[in-house]
């Protein structure tokens, strides 16, 4: 088994044993911190996703972001692992799609809609003082990655942890871009890629 894979598979079965409670409690205090951020406070549009069972929370994140008339897309899974994005309109608008997401059920907006974005909040199971990310291994927010690099577009790239997931070293390949900010419940920290 790959590094990537063993520390994969030890951080998501730490998440299994968080509570209902304590991933709620989290992620008001996540979105706390992250709308503190001066990425996010000057931001128009914003790329984010729904986070799905013990994921740190993002639901009240983008209640507060669209509350603050901030357009956020949501990620639409393609069948190719890409992704589309579709505006989020509320809660209410979402709906159950495949391998247990939570999607939009607005007009697509198409792959390059994420090139509009002030900043992109990519979901992680940890990051490292360098920025270097380690996602869940679908490879989709890889492709979202290259796409903002073969652009030319130079969002805030931020994620949302549990503060333990804020590790030594993460396991890189060649493909994987560095990150700008991490939002723990203790902190937000900023990445150093020469740390």
């Amino acid at each position: 088994m790959s590094r990537k894979a063993l520390l994969r598979r030890e951080l998501l079965a730490a998440r299994r044993l968080l509570n209902k409670e304590d991933v709620e409690n989290a992620a008001v205090v996540l979105s706390r911190g992250a709308l503190d951020l001066p990425e996010l406070s000057g931001a128009r549009t914003v790329a984010a996703y729904v986070s799905v069972g013990s994921e740190p929370g993002t639901r009240v994140l983008l209640e507060a972001l669209r509350a603050r008339g901030v357009r956020v897309l949501l990620p639409v899974l393609l069948a190719d692992n890409d992704l589309d994005w579709a505006p989020y309109e509320g809660a209410d608008r979402l709906v159950r799609a495949g391998r247990g997401l939570l999607e939009p059920d607005g007009a697509r907006l198409g792959p390059e809609a994420v090139l509009e974005a002030d900043a992109v909040l990519l979901p992680g199971l940890a990051v490292d003082g360098r920025g270097m990310r380690l996602g869940r291994g679908g490879g989709s927010y890889d492709r979202v990655l290259a796409r903002l690099a073969a652009a030319g577009a130079h969002p805030a790239l931020i994620v949302l942890l549990y503060d333990d997931e804020v590790v030594a070293r993460v396991p890189e390949e060649p493909h994987d871009h560095p990150v700008d900010v991490v939002v723990t419940p203790a902190a937000s920290r900023r990445t150093d890629p020469r740390a």
